[in-house]
């Protein structure tokens, strides 16, 4: 799919665009033996001074074809695309470290940037030289980082380790100490090539919260194969493939595309989800009815259980399942119902926190499938994955489905506490085992749903706790105060 069919934003006048690349392309001479790096240096000289046509002794790799995307200050873009799609070049080319074959990329501002690992040290240095010759490349004085060199060591946590050459370094010490670097560089723009996946949790929290600070004040160009980290991190996301542009847009509907085709799908067979399926307006049977307007809803689902009257109904829209929904897959079946039930058999139409529910998902097979694995994801508003199982068990026994045949899957759990706001349900049925299987039917929010609560929960989840007490002693007159009430909170 060509890259016009996903503008690119153009509201952004040249002053407000931190990168710029337009129409890069970079291809690489690929030679089969040394002997023809010195031939193809020598003999074509010599064919030209006789006449002949200039012979050549390599074939051509294009890394990039065509590349061309636009930064605005203070957007946070991602890149996602399979090993040799292009990314890390045309990271290289942004920062300069690369020319292109044809085209040009421009930025405009102090630049850091992670790349590769080891990038910008010499192994023969010191981490403190190289924390001074790498602070030069970034483009700071020598007074700057002296200044600086105390929080940088102190931001690396390696300890003596710094006086040692790097080539006695980790991978995960490498990353600790150029990353360092950067978060001390007052760069404006932050280019990050998958360097955050070394290192152990804690420098990677570390990292993410700089992270967050950052992007309230710059922009941030960022590589990762972790399409949970660029969905939460990333306003826009470029997909590369082959080294061309095969979306750009919304990192959502991006990072769904790409997952789509790990399973070998391409975003032409995908339906197009809405810029916001929250807020969608449709009246029909289709898929959304107004709770508020349509009075011909049968008892049962106006008196779901979770139906609070106090609450302001007046916004809110009950979400059904709409069984012609497209999705990804190979055709081998279909979901044709999703809903979220009580325990009793209730139809839900609201989710709160710490009840027993039931997702009940149900499909029809189009084909035989040998083991048919029945999953879902539940997702926030920016696609972020919360949880999610499927039905596959090491030791259960396969249970084939014939064409024609309904296959079904209860998962009863207690609901976790979730902010207020909508939710939605990705499911799916695949054939194989966990590791091995082909995805037979994936569809993307399914089912949307709404969260209540009365409790205050921060994070992204929040958890029923049995108990919650506060003790206060006085060495004089111990007292006591405890609350044995269960509460939500946050994970």
């Amino acid at each position: 799919m060509s890259s016009d069919a996903f503008p690119q934003p153009t509201d952004a006048t040249p002053a407000d665009r931190a990168i710029v690349v337009s129409d890069v392309s970079k291809c690489y001479q690929i030679y089969e033996r040394p002997q023809d790096r010195l031939k193809q240096a020598l003999l074509p000289r010599l064919d030209r001074m006789a006449g002949l046509k200039p012979r050549t002794y390599f074939r051509e790799f294009w890394a990039l074809s065509g590349v061309s995307m636009t930064v605005a200050r203070g957007e946070t873009v991602g890149i996602v695309g399979r090993n040799g799609s292009g990314k890390s070049t045309l990271l290289q080319i942004v920062c300069g470290t690369l020319s292109p074959t044809s085209g040009t990329a421009a930025i405009s501002g102090r630049v850091g940037a992670l790349l590769e690992l080891g990038s910008g040290f010499n192994p023969e240095f010191t981490g403190r030289e190289n924390v001074y010759m790498n602070g030069a490349i970034l483009g700071m004085s020598q007074d700057e980082i002296a200044s600086k060199y105390d929080d940088i060591v102190a931001f690396a946590d390696i300890g003596d380790f710094i006086d040692q050459p790097v080539k006695t370094y980790s991978s995960g010490m490498y990353v600790r100490l150029a990353f360092a670097v950067i978060a001390h560089a007052d760069a404006e723009i932050l280019i990050i090539d998958e360097a955050l996946s070394v290192g152990d949790v804690f420098f990677g929290q570390k990292c993410m919260r700089f992270l967050r600070d950052f992007q309230k004040r710059g922009t941030v160009l960022f590589v990762s194969h972790d399409a949970g980290a660029v969905t939460n991190l990333c306003d826009r996301v470029l997909w590369l493939d082959g080294g061309r542009v095969v979306m750009d847009g919304p990192a959502k509907e991006v990072c769904e595309a790409y997952s789509a085709s790990v399973y070998g799908h391409r975003p032409e067979v995908l339906p197009k989800p809405a810029a916001e399926p929250l807020e969608r307006e449709h009246t029909d049977d289709a898929g959304v009815m107004d709770a508020t307007r349509d009075k011909s809803l049968a008892p049962a689902e106006t008196d779901a259980e979770g139906f609070d009257p106090s609450l302001d109904h007046s916004r809110m829209r009950v979400f059904r399942f709409d069984p012609n929904l497209e999705g990804f897959g190979d055709g081998g079946a279909s979901i044709t119902s999703m809903r979220l039930e009580s325990v009793e058999g209730r139809k839900l139409l609201l989710m709160e926190g710490g009840q027993v529910v039931r997702l009940i998902i149900e499909a029809v097979a189009h084909r035989h499938i040998a083991s048919p694995i029945i999953g879902f994801f539940l997702k926030d508003r920016l696609g972020q994955q919360l949880f999610g199982v499927n039905t596959y068990r090491d030791h259960d026994i396969a249970k084939p489905v014939q064409p024609g045949q309904t296959v079904s899957a209860v998962f009863e759990f207690r609901m976790p506490y979730l902010p207020p706001g909508r939710y939605t349900v990705d499911t799916a049925l695949a054939d194989g085992t966990y590791f091995n299987h082909v995805q037979a039917i994936w569809v993307y929010d399914g089912l949307v749903l709404e969260s209540v609560m009365e409790t205050r929960s921060t994070g992204l989840v929040g958890i029923p706790f049995r108990a919650i007490e506060l003790s206060v002693t006085d060495p004089a007159a111990p007292a006591h105060v405890a609350s044995p009430q269960a509460h939500g909170t946050s994970a």
